[in-house]
């Protein structure tokens, strides 16, 4: 159950940065009066999203909100579901991309730049980011990551939002557990799958090669 908990709290922690990273992202574009951004902007400001999207989840593993214990156990499940979050938003932006080449330029808001190397670039670079902070915690630690810890926690706390963000967060949870089931449904059975398909494409040579014969066992036969 403590598991559980814990993914949900961190759906729920995925929800709220997301929604006060998009307030953020609405400024900027209020800024830019409609410019269209480049690329490098574009993934500029996604990498820092998902480097203090780590820094504030390794901060969230801290036991009893301690900032001088670390629990290795939420580390190593949180830097896991991390990854998966991640994976999650590579498909999602691909999906996109692909969508807006074949809707055009006046569905895509100039935001159609896809570069899927970029993306993974940016996604390794928090995950590399995520790993440090075990070594250097200090560095997880600083004014940025923590008014975002102390904002995501008060959102949660609020009667109304934290209730809406407490659903999304469930969802979450849900949509983990699938997606942790059918990785190991696919270890398990794909392989069995993959040695019965490669017993039986034996077993049908070996009878195609029982009923095959050459002209010298017809004539031997007859014999």
């Amino acid at each position: 159950m403590q598991i559980l908990d814990f993914i949900f709290r961190l759906g729920v922690l995925f929800a709220i940065y997301g929604f006060i990273w998009s307030l953020f992202e609405f400024g900027l574009r209020i800024l830019n009066q409609g410019r269209v951004r480049s690329t490098a902007e574009i993934y500029l400001i996604r990498g820092v999203k998902y480097f203090f999207l780590a820094d504030v989840t390794f901060i969230f593993c801290f036991e009893n909100n301690l900032l001088n214990s670390i629990g290795a156990n939420k580390v190593i499940l949180a830097g896991l579901i991390l990854l998966i979050y991640f994976i999650g938003k590579l498909q999602k932006n691909q999906t996109n991309s692909a969508f807006f080449k074949i809707a055009g330029k006046n569905f895509s808001n100039g935001q159609k730049q896809f570069h899927y190397r970029f993306e993974v670039a940016i996604i390794a670079l928090a995950l590399l980011a995520f790993s440090s902070f075990w070594f250097y915690p200090s560095i997880a630690i600083n004014p940025i990551s923590v008014l975002l810890q102390e904002s995501i926690v008060n959102i949660e706390n609020t009667p109304i939002f934290g209730f809406i963000f407490k659903i999304i967060g469930f969802f979450f949870l849900l949509s983990i557990i699938l997606k942790m089931l059918n990785s190991i449904n696919f270890l398990i059975n794909g392989k069995k799958n993959g040695d019965q398909n490669m017993s039986n494409d034996s077993n049908s040579q070996n009878i195609e090669s029982d009923n095959h014969f050459d002209d010298y066992e017809e004539v031997d036969e007859s014999l």
